[in-house]
C-alpha cells in the first residue's frame, strides 16, 4: 500500500481553502464540483478539505488566532527547499509558529491543524 490521498475536515471551508491556496501555495483542482469540498493539486499526493456538516460545525469553536491543536492523530508536513526562509516567510504573513525545544518549528492553519515543514529530499542541507 500507499499513501495516495490525505484530507482535512474543516468548518470554514472558503477561508481554509484560501489558507492552503495562497499560504501554502496549492492549486485547487476539483472546486465546486462536488458541494462542501476542494481538492489540490499537490506532486505525488491528492490533498482534499471537506467541510463538515453545518449542524455539526455549529459546534466548533474555532478561535483567533486559531488555538493549535497537538493532540490531533495526524499532522501533515510539507517540503520546501529553503526551511528558514520559509519561517521568515510564513511569520511575515501572520502565521501561528511553534518553536520547539529541539530548534524545529511548526505552523498552525486557521482552525488550528498543526502543520510541519522539512526541506525537500533534493534540496541542499541549510
Amino acid at each position: 500500500m500507499r499513501l495516495d490521498h490525505a484530507m482535512i475536515f474543516v468548518k470554514d471551508l472558503e477561508r481554509m481553502t484560501r489558507f492552503y491556496c495562497d499560504v501554502v501555495g496549492l492549486t485547487p483542482t476539483d472546486v465546486g464540483e462536488t458541494p462542501g469540498y476542494v481538492e489540490f493539486s499537490s506532486d505525488m499526493i491528492c490533498f482534499a478539505l471537506h467541510a463538515v456538516p453545518a449542524h455539526e460545525a455549529a459546534l466548533l469553536d474555532i478561535s483567533h488566532p486559531p488555538t493549535p491543536r497537538e493532540h490531533q492523530p495526524f499532522k501533515l508536513t510539507f517540503a520546501v527547499d529553503n526551511v528558514d526562509q520559509e519561517l521568515i516567510r510564513l511569520e511575515g504573513l501572520g502565521v501561528p509558529i511553534l518553536r520547539r525545544p529541539w530548534g524545529g518549528w511548526d505552523f498552525v492553519d486557521p482552525e488550528g491543524n498543526v502543520l510541519g515543514v522539512r526541506p525537500t529530499p533534493s534540496a541542499k542541507p541549510q
